[in-house]
């Protein structure tokens, strides 16, 4: 017995070491391709992503800068990379916090030098405090590490630009503030570099950075695959716990459990629970209301494992019975979905996805009178976001407003970037939004099975009063209380993943042969 518990300790050992590694030659590969991308005359460097205060004194759980993540798997604060692509053989350097037995006793562990060394693959590590020495001997021409002829030719990529005032100082600046928010932190250092590093220009590399992480290597689709397992399985978790007479973070609850039995991180994205008007909602996070029969219950929500997630969104009834105006409607956002997947294709735009989802979306709501021309912008009434983009990293990844190549903005943005293998869009389509309708109240569309007084008195999103997310139809005589805004804005907010089958709860009946599949 104590033989065969050896073994299987080894053996998982082993399996970790073997994952590790795989990591490792992955993160050196990223870093590779970054430098590959830059000239030799560069600096580049990478701060990791400070400390966010939740209130007073008490922080929020740290999340690390995602640049910093992918090109160093280092998910720790006061860490900085830093890479000169013309060096000879100290090409990659990295700086994290030195030994602090208060702050660990208080935080946490914090990484030796051969702990960072190992998780990231770079083999030359020195403690933050060592990188204001290191700025200045650059900024002066001067080796660093060392004093003999052999370190001056290890820089002399590097200062013989900044002799010739040719150098680049490279930075990530991402997503350009507008003019009344605070300038990030890199902003400031990029500043200080220009009065500083005599000789170099700054530049903004996040098209590099960016670029490269939108094709995933196979190492990301993996992990990717996995998290989308986890996020598949916590959503199946939420749709068991679902019914009406419970509350909408009892279904959250179940959920995220999910993600943390299967060593997720967490959520990649604050959970969206909504049921009845809520679910109309893009954002909503409160998930406090009570869920009625003849609900739709909407969730948005995915793990972050690994650092990578996917997005995916479902609504299904909560009694585990669609009415037949739900059911109608579930089916056009099936369709548009269908149609979307055939256009993700390698080759194809983002726009070409876009257009193939819009194109059965208009003409669902023109069969069903919510619109009366197709070739117009009228759908938007209903549908008012488009259904691509970019996963990873992040939930909406980089990749997408900037082209790779050269930074140029595109005319329609991410929507005009082509397809390729191994980018991983979010894209084909979206996700299911469906319409919220309540059984008996109004119908949502005018002529769906004969309702087609249903809709009479529906608003769309920018005319609806204050609170009223999408449409707002009078109490009728019928009971009808309840109606506020349920046409969904989202009809065809769609996922690019297969809808699963929602298993209905023993006690559950249903009249309708098309309720047994939900989705």
């Amino acid at each position: 017995m104590k033989r065969l518990v050896l073994t299987v300790l080894a053996t998982c050992l082993l399996v970790s070491a073997a994952g590790a590694g795989e990591l490792q030659e992955d993160l050196q590969a990223r870093r590779g391709r970054v430098k590959e991308a830059l000239s030799p005359e560069t600096l580049f460097i990478q701060f990791s992503a400070p400390v966010r205060v939740y209130s007073k004194d008490v922080d929020y759980e740290y999340r690390q800068d995602s640049d910093m993540l992918y090109l160093t798997g280092i998910d720790q604060e006061g860490t900085i990379l830093v890479m000169m692509p013309g060096n000879r053989t100290r090409t990659e350097l990295l700086f994290v916090q030195g030994p602090d037995p208060r702050a660990e006793h208080r935080q946490g562990h914090l990484l030796t030098k051969d702990e960072a060394r190992e998780a990231s693959g770079i083999q030359e590590v020195h403690l933050l405090s060592e990188f204001e020495p290191f700025l200045k001997a650059i900024m002066n021409r001067r080796p660093w590490g060392g004093r003999g002829r052999r370190d001056v030719e290890e820089f002399a990529a590097l200062f013989d630009a900044l002799w010739e005032g040719r150098a680049r100082l490279a930075l990530v600046f991402g997503t350009r503030p507008t003019p009344d928010e605070d300038l990030p932190p890199v902003y400031a250092f990029a500043e200080k570099m220009r009065q500083r590093l005599v000789g170099a220009t700054v530049q903004d590399v996040s098209p590099v950075v960016w670029g490269l992480r939108q094709v995933k290597t196979p190492y990301e689709q993996a992990i990717l695959r996995k998290s989308g397992k986890i996020s598949s399985d916590a959503h199946r978790a939420a749709m068991r716990a679902a019914r009406p007479g419970r509350y909408e973070y009892e279904v959250e609850a179940a959920l995220e459990q999910v993600y943390l039995e299967n060593g997720a991180w967490g959520w990649s994205y604050p959970s969206i629970v909504g049921s009845g008007p809520n679910a109309t909602i893009l954002h909503y996070s409160r998930s406090r209301r009570l869920m009625k029969d003849g609900d739709l219950l909407l969730i948005d929500a995915a793990a972050n494992f690994e650092g990578l997630t996917v997005d995916i969104t479902r609504s299904w009834p909560a009694n585990g019975r669609f009415s037949p105006e739900q059911a109608d409607l579930w089916r056009l956002v099936l369709a548009a979905q269908e149609a979307g997947m055939k256009a993700a294709v390698p080759g194809n735009l983002t726009l070409d996805v876009e257009k193939a989802v819009a194109a059965v979306i208009k003409d669902g709501l023109l069969e069903r009178g919510l619109i009366t021309d197709v070739d117009s912008e009228q759908f938007r009434t209903w549908y008012t976001h488009g259904v691509c983009h970019w996963i990873g990293m992040d939930v909406h990844d980089a990749g997408g407003r900037l082209r790779p190549a050269t930074g140029a903005r595109d005319d329609l943005r991410h929507r005009a970037r082509p397809l390729h293998p191994g980018g991983r869009p979010r894209a084909a389509p979206r996700d299911a939004r469906e319409p919220c309708l309540r059984r008996g109240g109004a119908a949502g569309c005018r002529e769906v099975r004969g309702n087609r007084s249903a809709g009479q008195g529906l608003l769309p999103a920018h005319r609806g009063r204050p609170g009223v997310a999408l449409g707002h139809r009078a109490p009728d005589r019928r009971g009808d209380r309840d109606v506020h805004g349920e046409i969904a804005h989202g009809v065809a907010r769609l996922t690019r993943l297969r809808p699963p089958t929602y298993r209905r709860q023993p006690h559950e009946t249903t009249e309708e042969p098309h309720a047994r599949r939900c989705f």
